[in-house]
Protein backbone atom coordinates (compact mmCIF):
# COMPACT_ATOMS: atom_id res chain seq x y z
CA UNK A 1 0.00 0.00 0.00
CA UNK A 2 0.88 3.93 -0.22
CA UNK A 3 1.08 3.73 3.42
CA UNK A 4 3.60 4.00 6.09
CA UNK A 5 2.79 3.33 9.83
CA UNK A 6 1.35 6.16 11.62
CA UNK A 7 3.79 9.35 12.23
CA UNK A 8 2.21 12.06 13.69
CA UNK A 9 -0.91 14.42 13.27
CA UNK A 10 -0.74 17.89 11.69
CA UNK A 11 -2.83 20.92 11.49
CA UNK A 12 -3.89 23.23 8.92
CA UNK A 13 -4.48 27.03 9.62
CA UNK A 14 -5.27 29.96 7.63
CA UNK A 15 -3.35 33.71 8.14
CA UNK A 16 -5.56 35.74 10.66
CA UNK A 17 -6.67 39.14 9.47
CA UNK A 18 -6.02 41.08 12.64
CA UNK A 19 -3.68 40.82 15.36
CA UNK A 20 -6.36 40.19 17.89
CA UNK A 21 -7.10 36.50 15.02
CA UNK A 22 -2.81 36.41 15.17
CA UNK A 23 -3.12 36.36 19.29
CA UNK A 24 -5.57 33.73 19.04
CA UNK A 25 -4.09 32.03 16.33
CA UNK A 26 -0.68 31.63 18.21
CA UNK A 27 -2.19 30.27 21.59
CA UNK A 28 -4.28 27.79 19.69
CA UNK A 29 -0.76 26.35 17.93
CA UNK A 30 0.42 26.42 21.61
CA UNK A 31 -2.43 24.69 22.52
CA UNK A 32 -2.20 21.20 19.39
CA UNK A 33 1.48 21.76 19.68
CA UNK A 34 1.14 20.10 23.26
CA UNK A 35 0.45 16.96 20.85
CA UNK A 36 4.01 17.07 19.07
CA UNK A 37 2.05 17.37 15.63
CA UNK A 38 4.59 16.77 12.53
CA UNK A 39 4.14 20.34 11.34
CA UNK A 40 1.24 22.99 11.22
CA UNK A 41 0.20 24.00 7.14
CA UNK A 42 -0.83 27.56 6.32
CA UNK A 43 -2.81 28.25 3.46
CA UNK A 44 -2.48 30.82 0.65
CA UNK A 45 -5.20 33.02 -0.73
CA UNK A 46 -6.42 32.72 -4.69
CA UNK A 47 -3.33 34.30 -6.54
CA UNK A 48 -1.03 34.72 -3.44
CA UNK A 49 -3.90 36.89 -2.09
CA UNK A 50 -2.58 36.36 1.43
CA UNK A 51 1.21 36.27 0.86
CA UNK A 52 2.48 38.29 3.50
CA UNK A 53 -0.11 36.83 6.51
CA UNK A 54 1.18 33.23 5.39
CA UNK A 55 4.84 33.81 5.95
CA UNK A 56 4.27 36.01 9.14
CA UNK A 57 2.14 32.97 10.20
CA UNK A 58 4.61 30.29 9.24
CA UNK A 59 7.52 32.16 11.22
CA UNK A 60 5.09 32.65 14.48
CA UNK A 61 4.87 28.92 14.63
CA UNK A 62 8.33 28.59 13.70
CA UNK A 63 9.41 30.70 16.84
CA UNK A 64 7.21 28.60 19.05
CA UNK A 65 9.22 25.69 18.27
CA UNK A 66 7.26 24.15 15.48
CA UNK A 67 7.70 22.71 11.99
CA UNK A 68 5.11 24.95 9.55
CA UNK A 69 4.57 24.02 5.82
CA UNK A 70 3.41 27.29 3.83
CA UNK A 71 0.75 26.48 1.23
CA UNK A 72 1.97 27.55 -2.07
CA UNK A 73 -0.47 28.44 -5.02
CA UNK A 74 0.74 28.49 -8.61
CA UNK A 75 -2.08 30.06 -10.65
CA UNK A 76 -2.35 33.64 -11.56
CA UNK A 77 1.93 33.78 -10.17
CA UNK A 78 4.88 34.18 -12.60
CA UNK A 79 8.49 32.05 -12.09
CA UNK A 80 10.00 35.24 -10.75
CA UNK A 81 6.83 35.75 -7.87
CA UNK A 82 7.19 31.89 -6.61
CA UNK A 83 11.63 32.14 -7.28
CA UNK A 84 11.26 35.30 -4.60
CA UNK A 85 9.15 33.10 -1.86
CA UNK A 86 10.83 30.26 -2.44
CA UNK A 87 14.12 32.12 -1.64
CA UNK A 88 12.09 33.92 1.54
CA UNK A 89 11.48 30.43 2.65
CA UNK A 90 14.79 28.93 2.15
CA UNK A 91 16.55 32.47 4.31
CA UNK A 92 13.48 31.67 7.17
CA UNK A 93 14.78 27.78 7.36
CA UNK A 94 11.30 26.55 5.95
CA UNK A 95 11.53 23.24 4.39
CA UNK A 96 8.32 21.77 4.23
CA UNK A 97 5.70 23.39 1.09
CA UNK A 98 2.26 22.17 0.64
CA UNK A 99 1.92 22.95 -3.74
CA UNK A 100 -0.89 23.66 -5.12
CA UNK A 101 -2.45 25.13 -7.91
CA UNK A 102 -5.01 26.86 -6.44
CA UNK A 103 -7.76 29.15 -7.66
CA UNK A 104 -7.59 31.80 -10.19
CA UNK A 105 -8.71 35.07 -8.09
CA UNK A 106 -12.04 36.53 -8.84
CA UNK A 107 -12.15 38.96 -12.01
CA UNK A 108 -8.79 37.56 -13.34
CA UNK A 109 -8.74 35.74 -16.70
CA UNK A 110 -4.64 35.88 -16.46
CA UNK A 111 -3.65 32.12 -15.34
CA UNK A 112 0.16 33.22 -14.98
CA UNK A 113 2.96 31.03 -15.81
CA UNK A 114 1.97 27.65 -13.85
CA UNK A 115 -1.06 25.98 -15.42
CA UNK A 116 -1.11 22.79 -13.11
CA UNK A 117 0.49 22.10 -9.52
CA UNK A 118 2.62 19.39 -11.63
CA UNK A 119 4.44 22.67 -13.11
CA UNK A 120 4.72 23.97 -9.46
CA UNK A 121 6.59 20.73 -7.91
CA UNK A 122 9.08 20.42 -10.41
CA UNK A 123 10.04 24.35 -10.87
CA UNK A 124 10.30 24.13 -7.08
CA UNK A 125 12.58 20.83 -8.33
CA UNK A 126 14.66 22.69 -10.44
CA UNK A 127 14.83 25.65 -8.16
CA UNK A 128 15.63 24.65 -4.94
CA UNK A 129 16.38 20.71 -5.73
CA UNK A 130 15.94 18.49 -2.31
CA UNK A 131 15.62 21.35 0.20
CA UNK A 132 11.68 20.87 0.20
CA UNK A 133 9.91 18.16 1.36
CA UNK A 134 6.59 18.93 -0.88
CA UNK A 135 3.49 17.87 -0.07
CA UNK A 136 0.75 17.88 -2.88
CA UNK A 137 -3.23 17.57 -2.57
CA UNK A 138 -5.51 14.23 -3.40
CA UNK A 139 -9.01 13.70 -3.51
CA UNK A 140 -10.39 10.53 -2.68
CA UNK A 141 -13.55 11.54 -4.10
CA UNK A 142 -12.18 13.55 -7.08
CA UNK A 143 -11.59 17.33 -7.90
CA UNK A 144 -14.60 18.92 -8.86
CA UNK A 145 -12.84 20.06 -12.09
CA UNK A 146 -11.77 17.00 -12.93
CA UNK A 147 -13.74 15.44 -15.94
CA UNK A 148 -13.56 11.72 -14.73
CA UNK A 149 -11.64 9.91 -12.09
CA UNK A 150 -9.03 8.63 -14.19
CA UNK A 151 -8.00 11.95 -15.28
CA UNK A 152 -7.85 13.27 -11.97
CA UNK A 153 -5.44 10.17 -10.86
CA UNK A 154 -3.33 10.93 -13.72
CA UNK A 155 -2.82 14.05 -12.71
CA UNK A 156 -1.88 13.39 -9.20
CA UNK A 157 0.41 10.54 -10.92
CA UNK A 158 2.35 13.74 -12.75
CA UNK A 159 2.31 15.70 -9.42
CA UNK A 160 3.99 12.86 -7.87
CA UNK A 161 6.35 12.06 -10.91
CA UNK A 162 7.53 15.87 -10.65
CA UNK A 163 8.83 15.24 -7.27
CA UNK A 164 6.49 15.29 -4.20
CA UNK A 165 7.16 13.87 -1.71
CA UNK A 166 3.42 13.15 0.22
CA UNK A 167 0.08 14.13 -0.18
CA UNK A 168 -2.68 15.44 1.96
CA UNK A 169 -6.57 14.76 1.01
CA UNK A 170 -9.64 16.55 0.80
CA UNK A 171 -11.52 15.78 3.62
CA UNK A 172 -13.65 13.18 3.11
CA UNK A 173 -16.25 11.42 5.37
CA UNK A 174 -16.32 8.13 3.36
CA UNK A 175 -13.68 5.46 4.47
CA UNK A 176 -14.11 3.70 1.42
CA UNK A 177 -13.51 6.27 -0.89
CA UNK A 178 -9.63 7.03 1.27
CA UNK A 179 -9.25 2.91 0.61
CA UNK A 180 -10.25 2.65 -3.05
CA UNK A 181 -7.71 5.95 -4.00
CA UNK A 182 -4.76 4.07 -1.99
CA UNK A 183 -5.65 0.94 -3.77
CA UNK A 184 -5.89 2.99 -7.18
CA UNK A 185 -2.56 4.68 -6.55
CA UNK A 186 -1.14 1.45 -5.92
CA UNK A 187 -2.17 -0.68 -8.90
CA UNK A 188 0.02 2.72 -10.77
CA UNK A 189 3.15 2.31 -8.58
CA UNK A 190 2.21 5.48 -6.58
CA UNK A 191 4.36 4.37 -3.22
CA UNK A 192 4.16 7.94 -1.86
CA UNK A 193 2.66 8.46 2.01
CA UNK A 194 -1.26 9.36 1.48
CA UNK A 195 -2.26 11.09 4.10
CA UNK A 196 -6.13 11.91 4.84
CA UNK A 197 -7.68 15.43 5.75
CA UNK A 198 -9.81 15.51 8.79
CA UNK A 199 -12.80 18.17 8.71
CA UNK A 200 -14.26 18.24 12.33
CA UNK A 201 -17.79 18.81 12.27
CA UNK A 202 -19.12 21.84 14.62
CA UNK A 203 -20.94 23.63 11.97
CA UNK A 204 -23.53 22.34 9.45
CA UNK A 205 -23.97 25.42 7.46
CA UNK A 206 -20.49 26.00 6.85
CA UNK A 207 -20.01 22.77 6.46
CA UNK A 208 -22.84 22.01 3.65
CA UNK A 209 -21.41 25.36 1.95
CA UNK A 210 -17.53 23.75 1.98
CA UNK A 211 -18.82 20.46 1.30
CA UNK A 212 -20.67 22.03 -1.74
CA UNK A 213 -17.78 23.81 -3.30
CA UNK A 214 -15.48 21.42 -2.75
CA UNK A 215 -16.95 18.42 -3.69
CA UNK A 216 -16.22 16.29 -0.55
CA UNK A 217 -19.64 14.19 -0.12
CA UNK A 218 -21.69 14.47 3.26
CA UNK A 219 -23.49 11.00 3.25
CA UNK A 220 -27.34 11.32 3.60
CA UNK A 221 -27.25 9.55 7.19
CA UNK A 222 -24.82 12.22 8.36
CA UNK A 223 -26.65 14.90 6.24
CA UNK A 224 -30.22 14.44 8.09
CA UNK A 225 -28.85 13.92 11.61
CA UNK A 226 -27.13 16.65 11.07
CA UNK A 227 -29.95 18.49 9.92
CA UNK A 228 -31.89 17.39 13.07
CA UNK A 229 -29.81 19.16 15.49
CA UNK A 230 -31.24 22.59 13.86
CA UNK A 231 -29.30 25.31 15.70
CA UNK A 232 -28.58 22.84 18.67
CA UNK A 233 -24.61 23.67 18.66
CA UNK A 234 -23.75 21.44 21.45
CA UNK A 235 -25.33 18.31 19.96
CA UNK A 236 -23.59 18.69 16.58
CA UNK A 237 -20.58 18.88 18.20
CA UNK A 238 -20.83 15.60 20.16
CA UNK A 239 -22.30 13.91 16.94
CA UNK A 240 -19.61 15.09 14.85
CA UNK A 241 -16.92 14.12 17.18
CA UNK A 242 -18.04 10.37 17.69
CA UNK A 243 -18.55 10.50 13.30
CA UNK A 244 -15.01 11.73 12.88
CA UNK A 245 -13.60 9.72 15.50
CA UNK A 246 -14.65 6.96 14.36
CA UNK A 247 -13.65 7.93 11.08
CA UNK A 248 -9.95 8.55 12.08
CA UNK A 249 -9.97 5.12 14.09
CA UNK A 250 -10.83 2.92 11.03
CA UNK A 251 -8.21 5.18 9.27
CA UNK A 252 -5.81 4.33 11.71
CA UNK A 253 -6.46 1.03 11.39
CA UNK A 254 -6.31 0.60 7.63
CA UNK A 255 -2.70 2.42 8.09
CA UNK A 256 -2.45 5.76 7.37
CA UNK A 257 0.37 7.17 7.72
CA UNK A 258 -1.05 10.76 9.73
CA UNK A 259 -4.10 12.80 10.08
CA UNK A 260 -4.41 15.90 8.87
CA UNK A 261 -6.55 18.03 10.40
CA UNK A 262 -8.48 21.13 8.95
CA UNK A 263 -8.72 23.01 12.34
CA UNK A 264 -10.51 26.11 11.04
CA UNK A 265 -8.20 27.55 13.79
CA UNK A 266 -9.80 26.18 16.38
CA UNK A 267 -8.22 23.39 18.61
CA UNK A 268 -11.76 22.05 20.72
CA UNK A 269 -12.77 19.87 18.07
CA UNK A 270 -9.40 18.85 17.06
CA UNK A 271 -8.20 17.83 20.31
CA UNK A 272 -11.62 16.36 21.11
CA UNK A 273 -10.93 13.69 18.52
CA UNK A 274 -7.43 13.25 19.28
CA UNK A 275 -8.52 12.32 22.73
CA UNK A 276 -10.91 10.11 21.42
CA UNK A 277 -8.33 8.39 19.29
CA UNK A 278 -5.50 7.96 22.18
CA UNK A 279 -3.50 10.47 21.28
CA UNK A 280 -2.40 12.81 24.25
CA UNK A 281 -0.28 15.59 25.21
CA UNK A 282 3.30 14.79 25.24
Amino acid sequence: MSLEPFQKVSFEFYPPKTEEGRIKLLNVSKTLGQLDPAYFSVTFGAGGSTQQGTLDTVLDIKQQGFSAAPHLSCVGSTKENIRAILGNYKRNGIDRIVALRGDIPSGTLDAGEFRYANELVGFIRDETGDHFNIEVAAYPEIHPQAENAHKDLANFKQKIEAGANSAITQYFFNFESYVRFVEDCDKMGLYVPIVPGIMPITNYSQLARFSDMCGAEIPRWIRKRLEGFADDRESIKAFGADVVSELCQSLLDYGSPGLHFYSMNQSEASLVICNNLGIKPV
